[in-house]
């Protein structure tokens, strides 16, 4: 069976199962994790490499509108808040 989209897996249900037995043997991640979360993840980190919006869209199987992009997977991260600081403050100074 092929899969929907490039790296999703064939058998969610198994990666889901072996990730949620490596979250019970870390006690300090408290987070619920799962591995739509390392998609939001991904989403995020490739916005924050610099990727277009387009080649993200395509990634994640989002063809027709961006919306769902950029309101639901592309998190705002450390990084990019601290940039986006770095730049207003460097517009201020050159006023």
């Amino acid at each position: 069976m092929k899969p929907p989209y490039y790296g999703y897996p064939h058998f969610i249900k198994t990666i889901e199962n072996r990730m949620r037995s490596l979250l019970k043997k870390t006690p300090k991640i408290k987070k619920e994790l799962t591995p739509h979360s390392l998609r939001h993840t991904h989403t995020s980190l490739l916005a924050e490499a610099g990727v277009d919006i387009i080649r993200i869209m395509d990634k994640l199987g989002h063809v027709v509108d961006d919306d769902t992009t950029k309101q639901v997977y592309m998190h705002v991260t450390k990084p990019r808040k601290k940039e986006a600081s770095q730049k207003f403050g460097e517009l201020m100074r050159n006023l």
